[in-house]
């Protein structure tokens, strides 16, 4: 199971591959896999069905408690069945579905073939922690399924909603099994329902749980993103809201149900709601005049009835539920299919245009008859077995006096009634010849014959239910292994004299004659309402306009705090924070009752040289009235924090310190180049005694938090143990770089996040249109200006142009960028120095990521110099110099880097040890000597591309963009 759970993680990868050769066929090698993974259930069919459980776990998250535990018993066995079933049916169908069709199929196949692993693990993990995982996975890619015609804003808005209402509900379920987790010392279900916990915490965590499943499953007031998701393709609405996603929560209601069906809060949730939703579903069906979301609100009412019968909680309705769930898998999917065909061969699904279909498709007809005879429970269909052994368990408990029996009972019958009517209304909308307004017969719709192969998997689905019917005795054998997990009835209720049992025929008992009477009156109900326009709006709001209310609220409530609080000044942001920080610190600092300072004049000599130095240029800083001149003297303040830090013993943080300084610099000086010089009267500081007392209040709260925190430790620090740690854990001798890719590796896992997150923010806010490397491709076909007989090109108004043989006269370009830029911008020496030292600093800094570990150095340092050396490329030959060495766009440095650094994290799981846990190879080579590599050097490898990746991007935009823009306001054109 785990090996199958493997492979569709890693086969959807595949598909986008072959979509190119296979086209539409793809989908034949995607149905593959689910077809392998349902004969593999079959397989284990009879140890599952003998009593037997196949088990097979993996230790993922150790520390926690949290397995890959995979568990078939019978209710996950026959949820197996179905999604890999039914899901190589729904495959099979795409290839007739998308035929003749290319965008997009290579993801949609992938995503599709995704999901089908997703559910299938959703179905058999035990763990229900990783359970919450697979229902989110669910969620995203139904989303991108959903989504699929991505060009409609109907189907971006259905895809949406669809995944804010399933992940919200799956949110709250989370809190609710996080408080089951703890309640019950184990993540794993077995053991959690086997022996249960009880209070009124576990209540609670009941309800919170319900609320992810009943999002799951469309039930009210959930209900309204299934509907809303038939702008998916039909394909999806047959396996993601028929068979697989919306049996998410029903599943889980069934697992949980024998246990817990008794709490204080389950009933009354799960029989009201489901009730509702089964009458309002119906209902809403027989309004509707498109065939598809007939279906999706007849599927909402089905799910509301399966909720209310495996939700029930007592034997005999649990067996019900079973088939019911079983049957109600193969028609509805069956169903979408066939609408999906009647879509795809006249472009419409709307039944007021449809006529005389029966007469030319039989077969289809004949398929659809079956399906709905299911739907309604005709015999000798598995859905007529189903519903007669659900009516007969909830006439027993009424009968015996159970109130919510009563209520399950005549919710049932109401729905079931509602059920045969737009089930009728389907056959006759889809297939049966129609009078026009003058009562005359419309006229019969031309039909094309579809291949055999399009209508192969709702024939098998609809064919399967009728043989499930006649194999009623082999299922209630079957389903009794999960049945008899249930109480035989309710508390307080006596016991039936009987066990309910699954059979086509049962005798003229009350439940037959119930069951006939709901179908009868079903018939009446839709012969009065046929040709009835029932699409008026008959309340003054839905749960969709609550969605939808909620939903503009919230963009309502942002702007108006977006407008109170970014108020475009930055003093008044910059001053909320610092008046903030004053305030929350300064309680702080009052409120202790002792303060405990540690104060020593200097620890060495030097700082009594450089911190008078970093004293003057911070207040000369504040008085200058130029802001390049500003900057400087702030980095007069850094250099001699380098000072400080290479003559305490830190080279590391010396080293770093300074190119940190030296790339703010620089990016400082980017930015000033397109605002004035000098600070005149517009840009002057406005109260400069309110920022004056705010700029003193933080110095003096800094300094105090600095002397009480040094005195404040009474523990002895952890960091005494890290030199022994660096090198027993990382294998290294480098405590910094150790601690920042080892020890400590998930402080600088966050730190990469916050790099990629500053550099696409800072790249959004100067791009206008795209952040792609168009300057390298740009530089490309230049030609070789130090060829004899070419001319160097210049970058002019009229575009880039020969320069003047005079002008050029004894010049060499030494960097390709340098022929595109003006004559009086170049400098030769310049350009001399970086074509010597490019490739000199770039092996520097690998030097400093490979020797980090053990020596002054690092990813982030040697990031850093590799860094330097493109800001030389780009000072030296402009713009397009920078294309010509990096070309690449800085997103994908970005992406890779943050990519290797999350599998480091990633990796180590799946040896069943901590995430970033490092090891270590050594090794006597000839000629090299002993060599150690240390896995943790590939996450300073991800640093090191995230750090450059940083940098070019500040280059790209600061600097080449903005050269870009200036140019074409100067020129007035294109640049």
């Amino acid at each position: 199971m785990l090996a199958l759970l493997l492979a569709f993680a890693i086969v959807p990868l595949l598909l986008p591959l072959l979509t190119a050769k296979l086209g539409a066929r793809v989908f034949l090698v995607a149905a593959a896999l689910p077809l392998v993974a349902f004969a593999h259930a079959v397989w284990l069919g009879p140890e599952v069905l003998s009593g037997g459980v196949p088990f097979s776990s993996y230790t993922w998250i150790a520390p926690l408690g949290i397995e890959l535990s995979m568990r078939m018993d019978l209710l996950s066995w026959l949820m197996t069945l179905i999604v890999t079933g039914v899901g190589a049916l729904v495959m099979i169908y795409c290839r007739w579905y998308f035929r003749g069709k290319t965008d997009g199929l290579g993801q949609f196949s992938a995503v599709l073939l995704a999901f089908a692993g997703a559910m299938y693990g959703l179905v058999l993990t035990d763990d229900l922690v990783v359970l919450v995982m697979f229902w989110e996975i669910t969620s995203v890619l139904s989303y991108l399924l959903i989504g699929y015609y991505n060009n409609r804003a109907a189907s971006r808005r259905s895809a949406l909603q669809a995944l804010l209402v399933t992940t919200l509900g799956g949110l709250v379920m989370l809190i609710g099994v996080v408080l089951l987790v703890v309640e019950s010392g184990t993540t794993s279900m077995t053991t959690m329902l086997s022996d249960a916990p009880t209070g009124m915490v576990v209540d609670v965590a009941l309800v919170l749980v319900l609320v992810g499943a009943l999002s799951k499953s469309a039930i009210f007031p959930f209900h309204f993103w299934l509907p809303g998701a038939m702008a998916a393709p039909t394909p999806v609405s047959a396996y993601l809201h028929a068979a697989a996603m919306v049996k998410a929560g029903i599943y889980l209601i069934a697992r949980f149900a024998p246990v817990f069906a008794f709490a204080p809060t389950w009933r009354p949730i799960v029989i009201g709601l489901g009730v509702f939703t089964m009458l309002l579903g119906g209902f809403q069906a027989l309004r509707e005049t498109d065939l598809k979301r007939v279906l999706a609100f007849g599927t909402v009412s089905q799910l509301g009835f399966l909720t209310v019968i495996l939700g029930f909680g007592t034997r005999d309705a649990a067996l019900a539920g079973l088939a019911l769930l079983l049957s109600h898998a193969l028609f509805k999917s069956a169903l979408f299919l066939i609408v999906g065909v009647i879509d795809r061969q006249l472009s419409t699904r709307d039944l007021r245009e449809l006529s005389g279909l029966g007469r030319q498709a039989p077969v289809l007809a004949t398929v659809s008859i079956v399906a709905i005879c299911s739907m309604v429970g005709v015999i000798p269909t598995l859905g007529f077995v189903g519903k007669e052994t659900a009516l007969a368990a909830l006439l027993t408990e009424t009968e015996n006096g159970s109130v919510w029996g009563l209520v399950a009972l005549v919710g049932v019958l109401l729905g079931s009634i509602l059920t045969a009517a737009y089930g009728a209304r389907f056959v006759w909308g889809a297939f049966w010849s129609k009078k026009d307004a003058d009562g005359g017969m419309k006229t019969r719709t031309e039909w094309p014959r579809p291949p055999i192969g399009f209508v192969a998997s709702p024939l098998v689905l609809a064919g399967l239910t009728l043989v499930a019917g006649f194999a009623a005795p082999a299922l209630d054998r079957a389903f009794a292994l999960y049945a008899d997990l249930s109480p035989v009835s309710s508390p307080g209720i006596p016991a039936p004299e009987y066990a309910g049992y699954l059979a086509l025929w049962h005798g003229l008992e009350p439940a037959l004659f119930l069951s006939l009477g709901t179908i009868a009156i079903g018939l009446v109900v839709f012969w009065l309402t046929a040709r009835r326009d029932l699409s008026a709006r008959m309340l003054p709001f839905t749960a969709a306009d609550v969605y939808n209310a909620s939903l503009r609220g919230i963009a309502q409530l942002s702007v108006w705090t977006t407008s109170l609080t970014q108020r475009g000044s930055l003093p008044i942001y910059v001053g909320t924070i610092f008046v903030v920080l004053v305030a929350a610190e300064g309680t702080a600092l009052l409120a202790s009752p002792v303060w405990q300072a540690e104060l020593v004049a200097y620890q060495t000599p030097m700082q009594l040289v450089v911190a008078p130095i970093m004293i003057a240029a911070g207040l000369v800083a504040v008085r200058a009235r130029k802001r390049y001149t500003g900057v400087v003297l702030v980095s007069v303040t850094g250099l001699g924090m380098v000072v400080i830090f290479a003559t305490s013993g830190a080279p590391d943080l010396a080293l770093t310190q300074i190119l940190v300084e030296t790339v703010t610099l620089i990016a400082f000086a980017l930015v000033l180049r397109r605002i004035p010089s000098r600070m005149g009267d517009h840009n002057a500081s406005v109260a400069p005694i309110t920022r004056a007392v705010i700029g003193g209040a933080v110095g003096v709260t800094m300094g105090l938090i600095a002397l009480v925190a040094t005195g404040a430790r009474i523990h002895t620090p952890v960091s005494e143990n890290y030199p022994d740690l660096a090198y027993e854990l990382g294998h290294g001798s480098n405590v910094v770089n150790v601690t920042l890719v080892d020890i400590r590796g998930w402080d600088t896992m966050g730190e990469l996040s916050v790099l990629v997150l500053a550099a696409t923010g800072v790249a959004s806010l100067v791009f206008v249109t795209h952040r792609s490397d168009t300057l390298s491709r740009a530089i490309a076909p230049l030609p070789a200006a130090s060829g004899r007989g070419r001319r160097p090109l210049v970058e002019t108004s009229e575009g880039v142009q020969p320069r003047e043989t005079g002008s050029t006269r004894g010049r060499t370009a030494w960097l390709v960028g340098g022929q595109k830029v003006r004559p009086e911008e170049r400098s030769f020496i310049l350009e001399v120095i970086v074509r010597i030292l490019f490739h000199s600093i770039i092996i520097v800094s690998l030097y400093l990521l490979f020797a980090g570990h053990n020596l002054p150095g690092g990813g982030f340092a040697g990031g850093l110099v590799a860094g330097m050396a493109l800001v030389m490329r780009y000072v030296a030959g402009g713009r397009y110099e920078l294309g010509a060495a990096a070309p690449t766009d800085a997103g994908r440095l970005l992406g890779v880097g943050m990519t290797i650094a999350v599998a480091c994290a990633i990796v180590p799981l799946f040896f069943g040890v901590a995430p970033l846990t490092s090891t270590w190879w050594e090794a006597e080579i000839p000629v090299f000597g002993h060599i150690e590599f240390v896995t943790s050097t590939l996450f300073d490898v991800g640093v090191y591309l995230v750090v450059i990746g940083l940098v070019l991007d500040v280059l790209r935009s600061l600097g080449a963009e903005v050269d870009r823009q200036g140019k074409q306001a100067r020129l007035g054109v294109n640049a």
